[in-house]
């Protein structure tokens, strides 16, 4: 790549970085989900549908007045995990938990104040290494089959590039945010074809790992959402969402904050 077509690329990056302001894109405990049923699918913008499950870690970040701007898991009764570019604020935004039809009457769903907000000390916020924050919740979530922490993959987990994970969200699809909960299935990309596609290096960092590109990806309203891994029929949180296109192109790698190499400082803050 000659040096005109890098800052030719370099611009693009920036332009396609996902806006933080996050309107950004799966049972009970132990990495399984209940079975919902049959229900009408929504083609999403990146590839997916509704979610026919639920996945009981996902949480709604939202305003006081019901906004859903983020995504996130519960990955114990106390905290949430979540990007660090997510503009929440403890005390004005709530968690609500449980919750597959957003705004529905559900007996299942859980509203949680933020008593605190606490993002990884070492966040760039220019490149989005280390996009990671944790949320303590004001009060402790109830654990039910509908509500129940996510697995976090281990410090020493590799994925092969490849491998097909799921991530899901109520962010933006092709005909506007979704009431469902979506979810999409999309392939591992290894670092190096991540970085080869984006064409700096530097943009795609080892507290990085990279998604999608076959026909899904995840949008606007996601930010802060998991990405999954199945082992085993035990499903384990392998990244977060944090950034791609501007247009949500179901063609581009998207990036997610790599939970593996950010394990060790989530487990140091979640256990307070």
């Amino acid at each position: 790549m000659t040096s005109e077509h890098q800052d030719i690329r370099k611009d693009h990056i920036y332009n396609m970085f996902w806006i933080i302001g996050c309107f950004a894109l799966v049972a009970s405990a132990v990495g399984r989900r209940e079975n919902l049923g049959d229900s009408e699918n929504v083609v999403m913008v990146h590839g997916g549908g509704d979610a026919l499950s639920v996945w009981p870690w996902q949480v709604s970040i939202q305003t006081s007045n019901g906004v859903h701007f983020c995504g996130g898991t519960l990955i114990n009764e106390n905290w949430i995990l979540t990007a660090a570019h997510c503009p929440v604020q403890a005390r004005h935004h709530n968690v609500v938990l449980g919750e597959h039809s957003r705004n529905s009457d559900d007996n299942a769903v859980q509203i949680r104040k933020i008593a605190k907000v606490v993002v990884h000390p070492r966040f760039n916020k220019k490149i989005f290494n280390n996009d990671v924050a944790l949320l303590r919740l004001s009060s402790p979530a109830q654990i039910t089959s509908r509500v129940s922490p996510v697995r976090l993959v281990s410090s020493t987990t590799n994925i092969p590039s490849g491998t097909l994970c799921v991530t899901t969200g109520w962010g933006r699809t092709e005909t506007g945010h979704p009431r469902i909960l979506q979810e999409a299935t999309l392939p591992i990309v290894s670092t190096a074809g991540c970085r080869l596609y984006w064409g700096l290096t530097r943009w795609i960092t080892d507290s990085m790992i990279c998604a999608g590109g076959s026909g899904s990806s995840s949008c606007q309203g996601d930010s802060g959402g998991p990405l999954l891994c199945d082992s085993n029929g035990v499903w384990y949180q392998v990244g977060i969402v944090s950034w791609g296109t501007l247009d949500c192109s179901v063609n581009a790698p998207g990036v997610y904050s790599r939970v593996s190499l950010l394990r060790q400082w989530i487990d140091t803050v979640s256990s307070n």
